[in-house]
């Protein structure tokens, strides 16, 4: 598959500030790919240096080839791009932000155009002063989506929608998808990642932890299982079983909740030979495995304390 995004030990300093540290992935023509991440934690340096508007102090990025500093004009025809805080003249009206953004790009269709500006319920004859923020979002939505670029890089693109613009925007992105475009998309909203994105890469503090499909990274973390028997239940009865993290007494006698890692089929079956009533499982959240990524380092030991 043919990889339109490449970055390498692409590093950012603010000097005392955290920026970037060593950021690498790959992201491939057709994917909705999600970037994970609480507010400054590194989402919108990296897409500013994709987008040629801060230059890397260490390593490389590249979009569809191309070097995004030094052929920076280049990459922009290839983009649609929202940034995290979408600004223009106040004075001007939407529609005169939109006729000259589309003049910059050569021209748009303007049927498409209108779709838009309808879809997201944009009134176009006020000035940008007057929009409120979720309005401001709509407008540099319809102007990121407008030319239909190979390639979409939305920072927190929700931000500031109302529920039905949202799901709106979950539908032009599965529009996007269905005609292999790529997009490129942060938030910290767990269930917008979840909802659209293919794959997923979480940044904590500057760093990439972790880079998977959705589905991969909730399997990863522990997940919650609560047994029920007719007799009386004894932890000591999984203690021992593989995959099972801890086991505590549940609401009452009769029932205990475990805390699992990986396959269910040896706790399913020491759960029969106790003739087990009722087995219910808890699969984490997105959001839960987000957490687990940020929970406190642990000291050593002998520092704890």
């Amino acid at each position: 598959m043919t990889t339109i995004i490449q970055t390498n030990q692409l590093t950012k300093s603010y000097g005392k500030s955290r920026g970037i540290i060593e950021v690498t992935f790959e992201i491939t023509e057709g994917e909705v790919f999600g970037f994970l991440g609480p507010n400054g934690a590194g989402k919108t340096t990296t897409m500013r240096v994709l987008m040629g508007l801060l230059h890397a102090n260490v390593g490389s990025a590249t979009i569809g080839g191309l070097d995004c500093w030094q052929q920076y004009t280049e990459v922009k025809k290839l983009v649609g791009y929202l940034p995290g805080e979408f600004a223009f003249d106040p004075g001007l009206r939407g529609a005169q932000i939109l006729e000259y953004l589309s003049h910059l790009r050569g021209g748009v269709d303007q049927v498409y155009l209108r779709k838009l500006v309808e879809r997201l319920a944009l009134d176009p004859s006020k000035r940008f002063r007057e929009y409120s923020h979720g309005n401001k979002q709509k407008l540099g939505l319809v102007q990121a989506f407008m030319h239909k670029p190979r390639l979409l890089i939305l920072d927190e693109p929700t931000s500031g929608l109302d529920p039905l613009n949202q799901q709106e925007f979950y539908q032009m992105v599965a529009e996007v998808h269905a005609e292999g475009r790529t997009v490129f998309l942060s938030s910290h909203i767990l269930p917008e990642i979840e909802h659209t994105c293919d794959r997923v890469a979480i940044i904590r503090e500057g760093r990439l932890v972790k880079i998977d499909s959705v589905s991969s990274l909730k399997e990863i973390h522990q997940y919650d299982v609560e047994l029920s028997f007719v007799s009386l239940a004894s932890i000591d009865w999984f203690k021992q079983v593989a995959g099972v993290a801890s086991v505590v007494q549940g609401t009452d006698e009769h029932t205990l909740k475990l805390s699992v890692r990986g396959e269910m089929g040896e706790i399913i079956h020491v759960a029969s030979q106790h003739s087990a009533t009722n087995i219910a499982t808890h699969e984490p959240t997105l959001e839960e495995v987000f957490l687990h990524f940020y929970e406190p380092e642990q000291l050593p030991a002998k520092l704890a304390g």
